[in-house]
Order: structure tokens, then sequence, then C-alpha cells
């Protein structure tokens, strides 16, 4: 195991702007494609970011006990939605000060990207399904608001997908209901040409495990275009029960995967899963994780498990490389939900601009302090990312 350097050579031909590997001229940057290599680098430009998920208005408003209460909420928790809450979230909308963001994993990271980004508006662009509803309209408007490029395919069935954060004091309550979201039709959306030119269009993708709960053939289409055209193509664990419940669907993809991100825990309970020895070791679940089949030979797999306050690893050609975090004093710590989202945020942000994988993980480390001192997934207009 060895230890993150402070610094590269700087490679002339394809890294102005960042930092990388080189020799004899080549850039050694394991993210580059082999034409990339060996000429001028791509600038980013609009949509070529490309991200598929769940999308889910969020909701945040202060309420008080009896409104715990009345829908058997405890004041600092997560869970799904049941019948029983269905009305909370007209009601949650109605409260004073009611804030509103577009959310969902996949959605909250391309949105930490482009904030990261700034400019040119519209880098990422991102698919899912949402109803024909007022909160479907919101979401669409809070998508604008943060430059993404949102295509949502609408359907009448379900409302769109939501998510109350319901705060009393210091506590936040916090109830999923994906409805809509587990609508999305290949078909009806990812098929059509306007779209998938737009998929056409990205050369890097991302797609959180959640949605291998809805649409797992619309991820395959996906990966499998990335990995024909030698683009990048990266996965999230999201949680536990992806690599437990859906492991068949996850592992059809997993021979597409260029990047694979998760926690520490995600790591542990795809090990166990995957039959992998010594599963209490990250290093070594990052390195089996890494050497599994793959159908990209031009691109190695990277492999990246963040592990809250402790030291990220990755895996960097056969070595398995360890990044500190920024450090951070626990009273400045408001809410670590969007962590997770928000580093592989901030990663993509520097990925699509073709900087190397020390300055992704960077950018991720950065995008995720930011968002631990805030309520939600939020983040100030700016960055301020050196």
């Amino acid at each position: 195991m060895t230890t993150a350097s402070t610094g590269f050579l700087m490679c002339p031909t394809c890294c102005s702007q960042g930092t990388a590997q080189m020799t004899d001229l080549t850039c050694l940057n394991p993210f580059h494609s082999e034409e990339h290599r060996t000429s001028s680098n791509a600038l980013h430009c609009e949509n070529a970011l490309f991200g598929m998920g769940n999308p889910l208005l969020d909701i945040s408003a202060v309420v008080d006990k009896d409104f715990l209460d009345k829908y058997g909420l405890k004041p600092n928790d997560q869970i799904l939605a049941e019948d029983k809450h269905k009305a909370m979230f007209d009601e949650i909308a109605k409260k004073s000060k009611v804030e509103y963001h577009a959310g969902g994993s996949t959605q909250n990271s391309v949105k930490i990207a482009q904030w990261m980004i700034q400019t040119p508006h519209k880098v990422a662009t991102f698919f899912g399904c949402i109803g024909t509803d007022h909160f479907g309209e919101i979401l669409k408007q809070k998508a604008e608001e943060a430059h993404v490029d949102a295509r949502y395919y609408q359907q009448t069935q379900e409302p769109t997908g939501t998510c109350a954060a319901c705060i009393t004091g210091d506590n936040r309550s916090l109830v999923a209901n994906l409805a809509a979201a587990n609508c999305y039709n290949k078909e009806k959306h990812l098929d059509l040409d306007g779209n998938w030119e737009l998929v056409e269009k990205a050369k890097v993708y991302y797609i959180a495990g959640f949605f291998l709960t809805v649409s797992p053939e619309s991820i395959l289409k996906v990966a499998k275009h990335a990995s024909e055209n030698n683009k990048i193509f990266s996965l999230n664990l999201s949680a536990p029960f992806i690599s437990q419940f859906f492991k068949e669907a996850m592992m059809k993809v997993m021979p597409y995967v260029d990047i694979l991100f998760g926690n520490e825990t995600e790591a542990a309970t795809f090990a166990k899963e995957q039959g992998f020895e010594e599963t209490d070791d990250i290093a070594e679940i990052a390195r089996r994780a890494q050497s599994l089949p793959k159908v990209n030979k031009k691109r190695q797999r990277v492999v990246v498990f963040t592990q809250g306050k402790d030291d990220t690893v990755a895996t960097i050609g056969e070595k398995v490389t360890m990044f500190s975090v920024l450090d951070i004093d626990q009273n400045d710590i408001v809410d670590t939900n969007g962590a997770g989202d928000a580093f592989v945020g901030g990663f993509l942000s520097e990925l699509v601009q073709e900087r190397p994988l020390e300055e992704c993980i960077r950018a991720g480390h950065y995008a995720a302090n930011v968002i631990i001192r805030r309520a939600g997934c939020t983040f100030p207009e700016k960055p301020d990312f050196p």
C-alpha cells in the first residue's frame, strides 16, 4: 500500500490546467483514453456528463412534535413512506419557509458536479422519471436553477417522487416516497432518438446502484455504449441491500464499470456477497473488486471507497493508495446524509475535465466537506475549490 504523493509531473500534451504523470511526453493518467493520451485535451462542454437515476423533490420544513406524532415519525430517522405518510407531503409543503431542492442520489451528484464546474451550464445531463403534477413542475424548475440539463420522463400513473425532511431543532426525520422514480421506461424515454443523442454526446457516465432496482436494462444499454466507445462508465454500490438483493443485476453491469464508488459499509457487504476473503480489509476488497472481469481492456478499472472521516481508498494501477480527507471540527458538522453524493459530484467535476485521479479525489473531499456543514445536499452560490 502506498501513500498519495504530493503531485505529479505536468503532462504537456493534455493537462495544461492540471497535473498528471508523464514520460516521453505521454500522459499516464489512468482516466485518459489511449487516443487522448497522445492528443490535445478535449475541454468539458455541454452534456459531457450523463447521469440517470431516481429523481426526488426534497421538501424541507420545520415541524413540531405534534406533526411527528401524527405521522408516527421519530425525530432523527430515515424511512420509506407508507400509505399513512402519503398526505404528509402536501401538508409539509404548506408550512412556512418550506424549501425545495432537486434531489435523489444521482441527481445530487450531477448537480454538485455542475456547481463545482460553474460554467458552461448544462455540462451535466440527467434522466429519470417524474409525474405530471405540481411537485414535478417544481422539480423541473429546481433542476434548471442548478443548471442541470434534466430530461425527465413524465407519466401519469404515479406522482413525482419526494423526500420530506421534517426538522425539529437539530434533528431531521427523512421520509422518502419514490413513487414515479420507480416508473422509468427505457422504450418510452432512453430509446427515443432525441434522448439517445444526449447519451452519445456524453463522455463520462454515472449511475447510482439504486437505479438497478428500477431499470437495469437502461443501465446496461448506457454501460455497453460507454464500453464500446471507450468512454468512462461509473457505478456506485449505493447501499448494502443493493449488493445483497440486486446482485444479479449488478454483476451484469460490473464488466462495463470503469470506476466503482462506495463507502466502507457497502464495500464490506459487496465483498461478502462476492465471496471475497479478508472482507474486513478495505484495501484488499478494492483490489479484488478492481480485478473482476472487465469488457473494455483499454481502461483498467478504478475502485474508490470512502470511509467517512478516515482515508479514502483508491486503486491506481496495481497499487492501492490512501488519500487523507479534509479536517473538520465535529461541531461544524450539520448533516452527513449528502456526503457520499457530494464526494462523487466533486470527483466527477474534475473527471469530466480529464484531470488526474489525485485531483478528482481532492475535489470529492472538498465537495463533501462543504455539504456536511449544511442541512441537506445544499451548497453556497460558488465553490472555493483551489
